[in-house]
């Protein structure tokens, strides 16, 4: 099981059981009961769990600062704008990119439809810049996706091929889960004119290689998205470094508030896509027959903005900053090795994906042979130990593995490796509370 895991990042020391514990004091629903059992969160995929900074600086907007931003001359208007800006910083500091090249939106979901909204009326919308005629697709033209892809990342690009006449195409994965490389190469061509790809696995937990399919990307002229939403909280992002256009993830999977979600795009690239939502605070002037529109990030950001969710984004990116990101990727690669590890002594159960030569975060999907996964997290349940179930908006993928759903245990940079075991442990009981033997099928 080990062999398909990423080396530990060799200048970065994983956190001490003492670390970790403190790390831990930091989130007060982790000292919560559920069925009376100390709480055992493993669903940090879906959501994480917020830390006391966060909950505090949301708050302490609502308490002290409440105001909408860039349009007013009071006192609050001011701190609240400052506030709202400060955190665009703090996410572009995080990111290693420059402010303008951030624009904040609802969730991760948002921002890749906005993307694909945008690049469908690249030619035509009013407010494009004048390089936009450049991304516009047409028939002739290909989408590539792959067959890993969030639903998020999938139709919005469905629907930009359905209005544009463009084609979708996706690249497949093995029977182990890995991508195929080789299918890859033939099927990214002069024709591609984008690339959408996660850079985990929600499902598997796999880490995209990106160092092969984004040069394949460049030497077909294709932009480069990449959805981030289950790297961003484990491993350093760098969107600059892997070479992609556009780079998205949700505020509330990197510890921070729901509501929220950051959107990188390369600069000339924002420049001259027209805007997605139109209304206030993204105009520069405005008649009863046209409007002209604000540059990058203003002419994305219409109405009032998410201020508590921006200003509680930041403060959950300085909070792992504090902790350090290489730390925290080296303290997921023991978690997930020890969790592959504990699974793959429990009889009749399948890791999904588990195959894969690809490095993985601390994540793990399984099935349990005769078991429907949400009576398998209901066991789980109560015993305390929260984890997800269903198809985990991944219905293509999982359709791929033969199975409608699975039981998936995600883990966090609170996760400890008592609680891992007391998962693995507790999935080793599912199949007996049922009452099924070792091999017999229900």
């Amino acid at each position: 099981m080990t062999d398909v895991l990423p080396a530990a990042p060799s200048t970065a020391a994983p956190l001490s059981a003492g670390e970790i514990d403190a790390v831990r004091q930091r989130f007060p629903i982790l000292s919560r009961e559920v069925n009376g059992h100390p709480l055992t969160y493993l669903d940090t995929a879906a959501t994480a769990q917020k830390p006391d900074v966060v909950i505090e600086a949301e708050s302490a907007f609502y308490r002290e600062s409440n105001a909408a931003v860039h349009r007013g001359a009071h006192t609050l208007a001011g701190e609240a704008t400052e506030l709202y800006e400060d955190a665009r910083l703090t996410v572009a500091a995080f990111l290693g990119v420059d402010e303008h090249e951030i624009v904040f939106t609802s969730h991760a979901t948002e921002a890749l439809n906005l993307v694909a909204y945008a690049l469908g009326t690249a030619s035509i919308g009013r407010g494009a810049g004048a390089a936009a005629a450049e991304f516009a697709l047409g028939p002739g033209d290909e989408i590539v996706v792959t067959e890993l892809e969030h639903h998020a990342n999938l139709i919005p690009w469905q629907e930009l091929a359905a209005r544009t006449g463009a084609t979708l195409r996706f690249i497949p994965v093995h029977d182990h889960g890995g991508l195929d490389l080789d299918a890859a190469a033939s099927i990214i061509s002069e024709r591609t004119r984008v690339l959408a790809i996660t850079h985990v696995s929600n499902v598997t937990g796999a880490v995209t290689p990106l160092d092969v399919l984004v040069p394949l990307a460049r030497a077909a002229g294709a932009l480069v998205v990449l959805d981030a939403c289950q790297s961003a909280p484990h491993l350093p992002l760098r969107p600059r470094e892997l070479d992609v256009d556009i780079a998205v993830f949700s505020g509330h999977n990197l510890y921070g508030p729901p509501g929220n979600g950051v959107l990188y795009g390369r600069a000339a690239l924002l420049d001259a896509l027209p805007p997605f939502l139109y209304g206030g605070s993204m105009i520069t002037t405005v008649t009863m027959e046209k409007a002209e529109y604000l540059p990058s990030p203003q002419r994305f950001e219409p109405g009032t903005p998410r201020i508590a969710q921006a200003i509680g984004l930041a403060a959950a990116i300085r909070f792992v900053q504090e902790v350090r990101m290489e730390r925290i990727a080296a303290t997921e690669h023991v978690l997930g090795e020890r969790l592959l590890a504990g699974l793959s002594t429990v009889p009749d159960v399948r890791v999904l994906g588990a195959g894969s030569p690809e490095p993985r975060v601390a994540l793990a999907s399984i099935v349990v042979d005769g078991v429907h996964a949400h009576d398998a997290g209901q066991v789980l349940d109560e015993v305390g130990i929260a984890a997800r179930v269903g198809h985990h908006c991944a219905q293509p993928l999982h359709r791929r593995f033969g199975v409608t759903a699975s039981l998936r245990l995600s883990a966090g940079l609170y996760t400890t490796e008592a609680e891992l075991d007391r998962a693995v442990e507790a999935v080793a009981s599912i199949r007996p509370f049922f009452g099924l033997s070792e091999g017999e099928q229900s």
